[in-house]
């Protein structure tokens, strides 16, 4: 493909500028000068760690294709249990090497036949995780895993230094190349799964590390935990995505009504309260009329996003019920508390704008019932049935407001 019709020039400028710097910094710093020299040795684990990422990567083809097909968010893949390693004993032209030969291998065997991973992002993400392991590599001051072996306790601290190094750059680093930057921790930096993958993955790494320098053929002893570690990941997002709505990411229905039951029994258990609020967009047909279904479910991702990030914070729960109704979980708050909640989240809907090619669209509005346990009712049905009543009620009495059940009693 000639180089003018790339994905990457689709991305915007910022993205653009900052996907080229990361690439230019990723090669000047793999060109500088080595305190560590390459030699026989070094080439054989270079090698080692090559060959058996692509086992890795060819073995678990199939679950990588299906995680790259259900995530709706980038993911973590496992190329850093030999990455890190590499930080750990290899020099940066080696490093880099690897890094381009594991990636390159990836991009051709696991991800081509996916649109949503062009080439440029495939050399975009090597070269961050390249200047993640220079950034790893930097705090160990040119040493390796063998110098760390002879200074005990200190050696110990500086490979972890250099995991928690490699960890945070990386999550940093991706950041900025992203098109879209999310407005809540979960969407800057992924949910708490991701990151223990992470983690695992840097911790496996450093085992592949220490066995390269001391007994090389354990390294094999790695390929089944790792295997088992990619099937468990796909199972856990596959129950992910089957509560998820595919539309706006939120929970559907059934993921929804399973958390809300919980939140219930722990509520019933502690004698404490939590709220719900049922929203409904008014006129949507409107937009589906006038601009299309596609630009319709633009405005319903734009919606849910607005939601997430007007309510309070992780432990609150939004649910996508069909058509244009949306339902927020509330854990732990009460009567005084939640209207402003509910208001956040109607100002936030009014001032949308939501781009559909040359044109945006503007003046959404919703109209929000609220209701809280145990006042409102004791079983999840009772609450949903009492926001729904006060949702009517802000619809028949002008919309474009919201309105507590227990304002209407």
């Amino acid at each position: 493909m000639p180089p003018r019709h790339w994905a990457l020039w689709r991305q915007g400028p910022r993205v653009v500028v900052y996907c080229l710097l990361t690439e230019a910094a990723a090669v000047t710093l793999t060109l500088r000068p080595s305190p560590i020299a390459v030699d026989r040795r070094t080439l054989l684990i270079l090698a080692v760690l090559l060959v058996l990422g692509v086992v890795q990567s060819e073995t678990g083809r199939r679950v990588e294709r299906i995680r790259r097909r259900v995530s709706g968010t980038p993911h973590i893949n496992m190329t850093s249990v030999w990455t890190f390693a590499g930080v750990l004993l290899l020099p940066p032209p080696l490093l880099a090497l690897l890094v381009t030969g594991l990636y390159g291998h990836l991009a051709v065997r696991s991800w081509y036949r996916l649109q949503r991973v062009p080439a440029s992002r495939t050399v975009s993400n090597a070269a961050i995780i390249l200047l993640s392991c220079y950034a790893a590599q930097a705090v160990l001051r040119g040493a390796d895993i063998r110098t760390a072996l002879t200074q005990g306790w200190p050696g110990t601290f500086a490979v972890a230094a250099a995991g928690a190094t490699f960890f945070v750059v990386n999550a940093l680093l991706v950041l900025p190349a992203r098109r879209e930057v999310g407005r809540t921790p979960e969407a800057l930096f992924g949910t708490w799964s991701d990151n223990g993958l992470e983690v695992a993955t840097l911790c496996l790494g450093a085992l592949n590390a220490l066995a390269l320098a001391t007994m090389p053929g354990l390294v094999l002893l790695v390929l089944p935990p790792l295997l088992l570690l990619h099937r468990t990941v796909l199972v856990k997002q596959l129950e992910v995505a089957a509560h998820r709505d595919e539309k706006t990411g939120l929970y559907n229905t059934s993921g929804w009504h399973a958390l809300a039951e919980r939140t219930l029994a722990a509520a019933a258990r502690q004698h404490t309260t939590f709220g719900l609020l049922m929203l409904d967009l008014d006129h949507f047909k409107q937009v589906n009329d006038t601009y299309g279904h596609l630009a319709g479910d633009a405005v319903l991702k734009a919606v849910a996003e607005s939601i997430i990030a007007a309510v309070r914070g992780r432990g609150d729960a939004v649910g996508r019920f069909g058509g244009e109704e949306f339902v927020v979980l509330l854990p732990g708050i009460d009567h005084p508390d939640i209207g402003p909640v509910a208001e956040r989240i109607r100002r936030a809907i009014a001032t949308l704008r939501v781009p559909v090619g040359q044109l945006s669209i503007t003046g959404l509005s919703t109209s929000i019932g609220i209701a809280v346990y145990p006042r409102a009712g004791t079983s999840l049905q009772r609450l949903l049935d009492a926001a729904d009543t006060a949702l009517y009620h802000a619809k028949a009495t002008g919309r474009n407001k919201v309105v507590h059940v227990a304002d209407l009693a």
